[in-house]
């Protein structure tokens, strides 16, 4: 979020300071998985249909940001392929084909949620998962998170708006002072200040309101690998039960990802992830001789209302938060980064209201 956020200030030439407590990087977002999904097509709202705009509209992000870099982000519309092993699962599907038709449109064209009786690509996955048939969404893709934040890190080189400090951790933020405090002692004045420091995002914002009675977020584990395997990097996202299998351009398969509230080591693998490999093994058998290359693990934001966390703080409107969003805000950054600079410049934002900070300090304050 923070690099889309300074990557869209240099292109609006807002003066920009991005201070990163490690390495560009090194969160959540530089891991592995790379899944854009929809959420389900059935009971819509304003929140989906902020996350499905956002996923159209990032397709023109990366072309615009591979034009500008010559770097590719690694991404592809590749769709989806959900097996249904289970016949009661089928009529639940076949009304979310009907509810996509009217749902997942963009400029009129809609994109799909087929019901299939077979996959249509062999062995992908194991015909024994698809008793009673496979969705195929053509809306899914996927993208290379590292690839993605390289790109943005190189139109962030060549900025001449933007400054960049690595390896210096915030401690906190003094709103009457209009001054971030750092841990090496140092502190720096801002005209706005934007926090996007991941699941560190929410002990930099809760002490600005001391009336909250609860945290205003979380962090949530995930685990993920990355597999060498010969296997077409066009094949659709393979999903079933939480767990993702994505053929990437470079000859890897990613598999993932838990989702772990309780954790006693946030940066290591475990058992668990021992168990999405032999799950992602038996829904593919291609993988099962499958070198393992990488086991990563990181911390995701989790907002006390689990939405996107943006926009200024009701009492220090100076102080802007840009986090939350644990599962969706990947795919939704790039917006979520112009809502928060519309704040500093004065313009409308069309976000849902859940996902506004006043919302989520209302929640926390109940």
């Amino acid at each position: 979020m923070g690099l889309w956020a300074a990557v869209k200030a240099e292109r609006l030439g807002i003066r920009t300071l991005l201070v990163e407590a490690g390495r560009l990087g090194q969160g959540a977002s530089g891991g592995i998985l790379g899944a854009l999904m929809s959420h389900v097509p059935d009971r819509w709202n304003d929140k989906k249909q902020a996350q499905f705009d956002a996923l159209v509209a990032l397709e023109d992000e990366v072309s615009r940001l591979e034009g500008e870099t010559g770097l590719s982000c690694g991404y592809r519309r590749s769709g989806r392929l959900i097996p249904l092993p289970k016949p009661h699962l089928r009529p639940i599907a076949l009304r979310h084909q009907q509810e996509a038709e009217v749902n997942w449109r963009h400029d009129g064209d809609p994109f799909h949620w087929h019901v299939l009786d077979a996959s249509p690509f062999a062995c992908w996955p194991d015909p024994a998962f698809t008793e009673a048939g496979i969705v195929y969404d053509t809306f899914a893709a996927r993208v290379s998170p590292r690839h993605l934040m390289a790109a943005l890190a190189a139109v962030l080189g060549n900025a001449r708006h933007v400054s960049l400090i690595e390896g210096l951790p915030a401690e906190r933020i003094d709103p009457v002072a209009n001054r971030v405090e750092f841990a090496d002692g140092r502190s720096i004045g801002f005209g706005h200040c934007m926090i996007a420091a991941g699941p560190q995002s929410f002990p930099l914002l809760g002490p600005l309101s001391p009336s909250i009675s609860v945290p205003l977020g979380q962090p949530v584990k995930g685990q993920a690998a990355l597999l060498k395997a010969d296997i077409d990097p066009a094949l659709p996202i393979l999903f079933l039960n939480g767990l993702y299998v994505i053929a990437h351009d470079d000859g890897h398969v990613a598999v993932g990802s838990t989702s772990e509230e309780e954790f006693d080591a946030p940066f290591a693998t475990d058992a668990k992830l021992d168990d999405l490999l032999v799950r992602a093994r038996a829904l593919v058998p291609a993988l099962s001789g499958a070198e393992v290359v990488e086991r990563w693990a990181g911390l995701r934001p989790k907002a006390i209302g689990r939405e996107p966390m943006v926009g200024p703080h009701p009492d220090h409107p100076r102080v802007i938060a840009l986090t939350g969003g644990f599962k969706v805000s990947f795919g939704l950054a790039h917006r979520l980064a112009d809502a928060a600079l519309g704040f500093v410049i004065g313009q409308e934002h069309s976000l849902p209201e859940s996902f506004i900070l006043s919302n989520h300090l209302a929640v926390a304050t109940r």
